[in-house]
């Protein structure tokens, strides 16, 4: 299988990835407007995009762009998450290692990337075993290739089993295509069901 890097992917990302070993894209250049900058968390008003500024030199090779620091999304997604998850039944247990991993300042947007996968596969206690590819498979020519089908502006591959989220109820119902955090914050140890359930 093989999938692109992300940013505290989405549930659907996860549930790929929850058969153990996987290829990670790292030869491709940088996709804009993807998951590989940026994740969506709910909030009170519904959907939210955080997002990871990124600067580049001579090179777009996905493992070469850099975080840019100039600006304070650090701190603001820090809020952010305040902000939305502190009535949420497992923030408080998940909060400090998540800001830590942020507080970490990793150089690249690889490095970040993979700070955060490897997080939530170890919240989600699933085996999460990335393998960074070695060369660029044209799309299509490999089996099982997700790298462009799992997009924020296109339908989702899958449907996901609702799970109860802070503001369902404002909201009108179950809204899909969060960032894991918004499961792993909502559901706790219990979120692993989700993420392997068919």
């Amino acid at each position: 299988m093989l999938l692109s890097t992300a940013y505290f992917p989405p549930v659907t990302w996860f549930r790929l990835a929850s058969g153990g070993k996987f290829f990670l894209e790292a030869c491709e250049n940088y996709q804009k407007q993807s998951y590989r900058n940026r994740c969506y968390i709910l909030a009170s008003d519904g959907p939210q995009m955080l997002q990871v500024p990124v600067v580049h030199g001579d090179s777009w090779l996905i493992t070469d762009v850099r975080v840019d620091y100039s600006t304070p999304w650090v701190l603001r997604t820090q809020r952010a998450l305040d902000t939305a998850y502190e009535t949420s039944a497992f923030y408080e247990y998940y909060r400090d290692a998540v800001f830590a991993l942020l507080d970490r300042r990793p150089q690249t947007l690889w490095e970040l990337n993979l700070s955060t996968i490897r997080w939530a596969c170890e919240a989600l206690s699933i085996p999460c075993l990335p393998e960074p590819t070695k060369d660029f498979a044209a799309p299509g020519a490999v089996s099982e290739d997700y790298r462009y089908s799992l997009h924020p502006k296109q339908a989702p591959l899958m449907e996901e089993r609702p799970y109860y989220q802070v503001f369902r109820d404002k909201l009108g119902g179950f809204t899909p295509g969060m960032s894991v955090l918004d499961l792993i914050f909502n559901e706790g140890p219990g979120a692993i069901s989700f993420v392997i359930s068919k």
